[in-house]
This record gives C-alpha cells, structure tokens and sequence, in this order.
C-alpha cells in the first residue's frame, strides 16, 4: 500500500499541475494551485473552530467546489468530513449528526432541489434557531456540535456566516500536514440491513491506494476531462474525482444531475470520459431532445451499470466509446472491481470487470462458509488493503461484518468465473438499490410502522428500467385499522427520502412463510406478475 496521505497526493500533483484545471462547475473552475490554497484556507477555518485530528465535521451541501476544499482542509488538519446526505429529511440528519458526533458541519443558505438547508436543520436541531451565540452553540439535541457555518456570507440565527469564519480564521496559523495514512479521511453514511444509516470509516491511505489503482486501470492521461455528476456524499462522486487528481486531470461536476446543465458542460468543455454510471442518469441523457446535436465522439470511456439490453442503447449513443461496468460499495473503498479497457464487449456488458489491485476476493458458501468452485454462486467476500475501517462507534457491527479470517462480508449473491470476471447476481441480505441509492428494506417497514393502522408492513424491490429497482410494499393493517395504497404513500412524504417511498403498496391479510419467516421472494415475485414486469436476475 503506498504510503500517503490525501494532503501529500494533491500537494504532489498541484507541484507539477498547479495552472491546470482541477474543478470545473457551471459556474466556477478551480486549477489545481487554487485547490491547493483554498484547502489551506478551509484548514484554517477548521482549526479556529477546534476541529483537529481525529475529530468529524458534516457538509450539507450539493456538489460544489466547496465540498471538495473542506475535505482537502479537513484532511490538512487530520479529522474526518461526514458528507450528509442532501435527500435526508429531518430525522435523517439529526441521527447522522449525533451519531457521528459532528465537532462543527457546514452548509449553505442556497436552496437545492427545492431543499432549504437552513429550515430542515432548524426541524432537525430543535433549538437552533434561538441559539444566542453560533460560535458557541448549546444543542441538547446535539450536544458535541459546536457550531454550525454557512459557506455564504448571509447571517443567519444560530448560524456562523463564511465572513465571521474568515475573520476569525485570520487569527490562527493555518494547521497542514497532521494527519497519518491511517487517519480518516471520510466518513461515509450508508444504509445497511439495520433501520438507520452506518458510518463507514476510509482512511487516507485506503482512498489514496485505491484511486491509485483506478487511474492506473484507466491509463488516464493529464489531458483527460472527466464529467461525473454522481453526488459527493456517495463514494461515486468523490473516487473518480480523486483518480483524476492522481493525474493532474480535469474533473467537471455539476450541483445535481439536470440533462440540460450536463449538455452544457458537454459541449462546452468536450469531456473524454463519461461517468454516470446509473441507468437513471445516462438515459435521461441521452433521451434529451439536445442530445443528438451534442459531441461525443471524443468521449473515450463511458460507465454504465444495467442489463445488456440497456447497455446496447448506451453503446448506441456512444458508438465510439469503451463502456465499462463496476462493482462496489461503501465499505469497499467505492469500488472493488471494473472493466478492464481491452476486454471484450461482451465482457464488459455481462460482468462487473476485475478486482483491482490489493484486493483478494472469495466467493463463500452463505450456509458453511467455504469457498466454492469457479462459476458457483455464493457470497462475495473481500478483504485488502482498502477495505473500511468499520463502522463509526458500532464495534459490534463492525465484527458481525468480518469472519475469523478478515474477509467482509458484503452480502451479495457472486460468482467468478474461470478467466477470474465478477459476476453479480442479486442480494442475500434485505437491501434495495434505488438509482444508484442505498435503501435499507427494513428502514421503510420500521416507518411504516409508525402509521396507526399499520400492524405489519414488508418492503421489496421490484425491476424498474429507469431507476434498476425501486420499493414496494405489503401491509397488514392492524384489527380496526383502515388504510389505503394512497393514504400510506402519502403518510411517506416529505417523512423519509422520496427514493425509499414504496411506489406501490398492497394491503394483505395473510403471509407466505417459511416455518419463521415471511418469504420475501414470493412477494416479490407476486408484484413483478401483477404490474407485468420482466424478472431481472440482477
């Protein structure tokens, strides 16, 4: 594992790339020596709030160049950025603020998405808004959250303004160089089989190594442009962006996927490389009416996940790009495994590619755990030199995830193949993948739950060609209980992210089960008849 920290890893490329764009937004381009200096500013700004090594602050904000220089300062000073989901609701955030123990967290007086920042933490912090002093808050609702800063200058009640910030960041030298390889980087929110989001713990040196290995896989050149939109509170938009930096490449973002924008940015800045990699995102794209009169044919590589039948209208919009497909999660470091460039297309439609470098991989028997022949499904199990540190503050999470010999458990159903391809086939534990979104099948029952007509309510993921798979629901209503498909998914707005409201729900007096178990499968496969849809082995 090479050894490094984030800070190094920039510090290096901004010595030989400084002039060269780094960032590139709608609106603003950064080169790799205004990243650097600004990060240095943002390292400063942390350590007068008393975030230091060790320590954890949030960013609630979209994609912006802002997100990026405070996880540059963050790790200058050594602690770790929490980056918060912005589809939470209120709940959401506040116990991801108090489980991860937020020193300060960051945000913005913008409105994204038609989400206001400001009013969903006031919801979230009950107290905020009459907070007489935001440098030194007193949050019941979070006791270790010292402040909370806005990245604008407008003041706000309980709310440090980037001016006051600068002001009092004048006053300290600037803190660079604290952190380890081994310190944390990032702590990443992620639903897993529990009903609330786990924190992943990545280190410098895991994230450095493993973007490393992708920029090798990639041969990315310095005169690469990668456009990514994917949201940089998921490890998809942070890995390329960092892969890119290894190189002294251009990484192009936008705030949140909007075809429009993105075509812009096509047109104006011509990006070699395309990675939306979510059916959700590249068919919108490419079904925009403007799409045909935007130039791809410098579009080298493009990252797409989806049956081939969606491939093959990929390739048809790119037909001079090399599509490639991944496999990954949080607790991977991102990404365990891609398409190599010269394998052959049906390669890379039908598999998830190879594991990268510092990885060994075993497919285990779910029921005794031994590893099983080439082409046998079974449970993909990884360890490496990438893999997370745990999860934050849950040592018992953290062990149930592991067996004796250090190999994660990631709970997909896999196969390898005898010329060593993944092969990805579905999902022994109860977990959704909507959009490209995390959602954890028990998380929406336990909401549902909340309904007083509800004695019993079982979520599924059923195909959907936009989304890959999106939830439904079964509910058993209580004795005296009255409640509708209607009433129940409107019971979930505006209650929990819009990605985990079931798109349907069908009330039910009876179970199929096992001899403990309700059989989940069976009421899946009921729902996939029923709405006419195509089974996908996944």
């Amino acid at each position: 594992m090479p050894q490094g920290t984030y800070e190094q890893m920039l510090r290096r490329t901004a010595a030989d790339r400084g002039d060269a764009p780094a960032l590139t937004f709608p609106d603003r381009r950064l080169t790799y020596a205004e990243l650097l200096a600004r990060g240095e500013a943002r390292a400063a700004e942390l350590a007068v709030l008393g975030i230091g090594r060790g320590d954890r602050f949030g960013v609630l904000m979209p994609n912006c160049p802002e997100v990026i220089e405070l996880m540059v300062g963050g790790a200058m000073v050594g602690a770790a950025m929490v980056p918060i989901n912005t589809r939470f609701k209120a709940a959401e955030l506040g116990h991801v603020i108090a489980d991860a123990r937020l020193g300060a967290l960051f945000t913005t007086d913008a409105v994204d998405e038609h989400v206001d920042f400001k009013a969903l933490l006031r919801e979230a912090l009950p107290g905020l808004a009459e907070a007489a002093d935001p440098e030194r808050l007193e949050l019941t609702s979070a006791p270790a959250l010292r402040v909370i800063a806005l990245v604008t200058e407008r003041e706000e009640a309980g709310m440090l303004s980037a001016g006051r910030l600068r002001e009092l960041a004048a006053t300290v030298e600037p803190t660079t160089g604290a952190a380890e390889p081994s310190d944390p980087l990032l702590i990443m929110y992620t639903s897993g089989t529990t009903a609330s989001p786990k924190g992943c713990i990545e280190s410098n040196g895991a994230v450095v190594t493993n973007t490393a290995n992708i920029a090798a896989v990639f041969q990315i050149p310095t005169e690469d442009r990668w456009w990514d939109p994917l949201p940089m509170f998921h490890m998809g938009g942070l890995l390329l962006m960092t892969a890119c930096f290894h190189r002294g490449a251009e990484f192009i973002s936008q705030g949140h996927f909007d075809a429009d924008e993105a075509l812009d940015l096509m047109e104006r800045h011509r990006p070699t490389v395309l990675y939306p990699l979510f059916p959700t995102i590249t068919l919108t794209l490419v079904h925009s009416p403007r799409f045909a009169g935007i130039p791809v044919d410098q579009v080298r590589i493009i990252a797409n996940l989806g049956p081939p039948d969606v491939q093959r209208k990929v390739l048809d919009a790119f037909p001079r790009a090399t599509l490639i497909s991944a496999y990954g999660m949080t607790e991977l470091c991102g990404t365990l495994a891609y398409s190599h460039l010269d394998d052959t297309l049906e390669q890379r439609m039908t598999t998830c590619g190879h594991p990268l470098p510092g990885w060994e991989v075993r497919i285990a028997d779910p029921e005794s755990g031994a590893e099983v022949a080439a082409g046998v499904e079974g449970e993909l199990t990884v360890r490496g030199e990438c893999i997370f540190d745990g999860y934050f503050d849950d040592p018992e999470q953290t062990a149930a995830a592991f067996d004796a010999d250090g190999f994660f458990h990631t709970g997909d159903r896999c196969s390898i193949d005898a010329e060593g391809f993944l092969h990805f086939h579905g999902r022994l534990k109860d977990m959704l993948k909507v959009g490209g979104e995390n959602v954890a099948a028990l998380e929406v029952e336990s909401f549902l739950a909340t309904h007083p007509a509800v004695k019993l309510a079982q979520v599924v993921g059923v195909p959907d060609e936009r989304y890959v798979e999106v939830p439904v629901a079964f509910v058993e209503l209580a004795p005296g209980g009255e409640a509708d498909e209607a009433e129940l998914i409107e019971f979930c707005q505006g209650q929990i992210a819009s990605f985990k409201i079931p798109r349907h729900v069908r009330i039910v007096e009876e179970w199929p089960m096992s001899s403990t178990k309700v059989q989940k499968f069976r009421l899946r496969d009921r729902m996939i008849e029923e709405l006419g849809l195509a089974a996908v082995d996944a």
